[in-house]
């Protein structure tokens, strides 16, 4: 069993000050808009590591790579822009506290700014995630535990308005990946409640404040 506390969106203050050591949690899971320097002290007061997604608010940490603990952008040694002891799974495949998170960062493109896109645009990176995760399934006979996505699939929690519609071809990655979980933010539910939904036998979760997670 992996205890997770997954966190979007809105900020608790409680959570950086130390109040989620209580539930024992084994890492954090970031699915976006959330200030880095929260995520750190959360990360930090509970001596576990976090894997994230940026939002459309978040800055642009793309084309970074850690290679022997060093953080590299264009084959050169660079800072980390993102927040400490964090993986970034956004278009990515990445292992962290024994799971497999398959990431899908942003929104659908609304304004100019970083970790938007269109339909087309994500359903690309979508396709070459999961041409990522088969082969690093096929490699070690792992599959992906967790879709971290920011945007929920279109029709499955989001909204009506364009900026936050969901994305079609989470669709597709869910047929594809089969994973147990999708964890997502951005539909703030503004104090209704929220229901999980299921696509197959995926359970899709909403994290928007935070959601204390077992798997």
């Amino acid at each position: 069993m992996v205890r997770a506390l997954a966190v979007s969106d809105e900020v608790e203050a409680a959570l950086s000050a130390g109040a989620a050591r209580r539930w024992n949690v084994d890492l954090v899971i970031g699915a976006g808009d959330l200030p880095f320097d929260y995520l750190a002290e959360i990360s930090d007061s509970l001596d576990r590591p976090g894997v994230l997604v940026p939002g459309n608010h978040d800055p642009d940490i793309s084309g970074y790579s850690q290679r022997s603990g060093l953080w590299m952008r264009a084959g050169m040694p660079a800072a980390w822009p993102g927040p400490a002891g964090f993986a970034d799974a956004d278009g990515r495949v990445v292992d962290v506290a024994g799971l497999r998170f398959a990431g899908l960062g942003g929104c659908v493109r609304y304004r100019p700014g970083p970790n938007q896109w269109t339909q087309a645009q994500q359903a690309r990176r979508a396709r070459r995630l999961v041409r990522t995760a088969r082969r690093r399934t096929r490699a070690d006979g792992r599959p992906v535990d967790v879709l971290l996505t920011h945007a929920p699939p279109r029709h499955c929690g989001d909204r009506a308005d364009p900026p936050h519609h969901g994305f079609e071809c989470l669709h597709d990655m869910v047929d594809a990946l089969r994973p147990r979980l999708l964890v997502h933010g951005h539909i703030h539910p503004y104090g209704e409640a929220v229901p999980d939904r299921v696509i197959g036998n995926t359970r899709i979760v909403n994290v928007v404040g935070r959601r204390l997670l077992e798997l």
